[in-house]
């Protein structure tokens, strides 16, 4: 496996993600701006759960180590979805007009220090799940 860049003295730590075969690898800046729980229906299919735990990033701040040339992209330029192409594994999704991507935490191996802050989109979320948690809840987005 290829190794992650080494921090600097001072810089945030990299974190090393991957997909559930392993074909694709990469890392990305432990600086996310936010975290959220999205029970919107395109995640929860997308996911094949309940809601996608996601953390959001500047698109510059995510590389991919491996595997690049076997990634499966869905849908456009600007807002797309990043995908295993061997075992299926939704990675990231490339959103806000392409500058950012919101990194699925359960991809990543290693512990970022962000936590989800909220759920968003619960107006649309799947009947059969219920919230325990005391997080705030969105019915959309903000």
């Amino acid at each position: 496996m290829p190794e992650l860049p080494a921090n600097a003295p001072g810089e945030p730590r990299t974190l090393a993600g991957q997909c559930l075969c392993g074909a694709v690898r990469y890392a990305v800046k432990d600086e996310f701006r936010y975290a959220l729980n999205c029970h919107c229906s395109n995640c929860r299919r997308a996911t094949g759960s309940a809601f996608k735990p996601f953390a959001g990033i500047e698109r510059g701040k995510l590389s991919v180590m491996q595997g690049e040339d076997g990634l499966l992209v869905f849908g456009e330029e600007a807002a797309h979805d990043v995908h295993c192409g061997k075992c299926g594994s939704l990675l990231y999704s490339v959103v806000r007009e392409g500058a950012y991507v919101h990194v699925t935490l359960g991809t990543l191996v290693d512990t970022p220090s962000i936590r989800p802050t909220a759920h968003i989109f619960v107006g649309s979320k799947a009947p059969w799940f219920t919230i325990t948690d005391d997080l705030p809840q969105h019915d959309e987005f903000g």
